[in-house]
């Protein structure tokens, strides 16, 4: 008796039912590939094209590393929910466009968008007075958008080329 249900339990096995759980591609890279202490998510060096929007659910999110990925376009909007994140990364991509909802983060210390495509910044990020770093070398951006950013911004290190 022991072995036809032995045999049975390994052909389920082999059928990938019950044995291990699955993991959709989009949220594979989340749940395996990064660094999730609760506070601190690192999905850098995963190929991304696009955000989860799982990750904007984890509002108790301090730190978020996006950086080294293929992210075009914005972020989405809903950057905005991660309103405890203290560091964003989003270094190295090919995005070309911020959001106005990243003004609404007002605990973020450290905003690296480095070696990106942006050609323009939001007016919001003058909204960011916790701000000590920002990060923008490697981009094309309005110096007119950036010099009424850096008004607002007076004890922001702002890194440019």
């Amino acid at each position: 008796m022991k072995r036809p249900i032995f045999l049975l339990m390994s052909i389920v096995c082999l059928l990938g039912v019950g044995c291990v759980p699955s993991i959709s591609k989009e949220t594979k890279p989340v749940l395996e590939n990064s660094v999730n202490t609760g506070t601190i998510l690192d999905l850098s060096n995963q190929g991304l094209t696009k955000v989860s929007q799982d990750v904007f659910k984890k509002t108790s999110l301090t730190e978020l590393n996006l950086s080294n990925n293929q992210l075009a376009g914005s972020l989405p909007g809903e950057i905005r929910f991660l309103s405890n994140l203290e560091v964003l990364d989003a270094s190295n991509n090919q995005m070309t466009g911020v959001p106005a909802e990243i003004g609404q983060l007002s605990h973020l210390r450290v905003l690296n968008l480095g070696n990106n495509q942006l050609t323009g910044l939001p007016l919001e990020l003058g909204n960011l007075t916790s701000l000590e770093t920002l990060d923008l070398r490697g981009n094309k951006y309005s110096q007119q958008d950036l010099s009424k950013i850096k008004s607002s911004l007076s004890n922001t290190r702002i890194l440019t080329d």
